[in-house]
This record gives structure tokens, sequence and C-alpha cells, in this order.
């Protein structure tokens, strides 16, 4: 887990909440509630998937060696609509 930190501790040494950050997810708290989280950039992307992209484009096999051919069914061929009596 992270530090906690109270919000006028964060607002007294935002030095020491950044040198934190290094090891962990900072929480910041407003009057005992955790309010905030600081964290380094890097893992925000990590966490939030701007990194990677999408998963449409994590599983795209553009180039010429991919692994295997996938060729999903059409909606049309696997539903059916419910038959009421």
């Amino acid at each position: 887990m992270g530090r906690i930190m109270s919000s006028r501790e964060f607002n007294q040494n935002p030095s020491e909440a950044k040198r934190a950050a290094e090891d962990g997810p900072v929480i910041v708290t407003d009057r005992g509630e955790p309010a905030f989280v600081l964290l380094r950039y890097d893992t925000y992307q990590r966490l939030s998937g701007e990194q990677g992209g999408s998963i449409v484009e994590l599983l795209r096999q553009g180039d010429a060696g991919a692994d295997f051919d996938f060729e999903p069914p059409r909606i049309g061929d696997i539903a059916r609509p419910a038959v009421l009596d």
C-alpha cells in the first residue's frame, strides 16, 4: 500500500509527498477521509490504459506474421429472436 497524508501535511510539504509517490500511491485525506491520490504519471498511464491503446488496438494483428486467423460469427448467425407463446 502507499502512504497516507492529511491535506495539511500535503500542503506543508509537497516535496515529501512527491518523494513518497516514488514508492507507491500517496492517499491525501480531507477531514480524515481519503480524498485524493498522488501517483507517478507513468503509473497513472498504465492504470488508465492510455499507454497501450484500446482493447481493439491491442488485439489487432495487422502484420504479416499474425499467429492465427479469426473470423467472428455474424450476430444474425448466432442470435435468434425469442419465441413467445
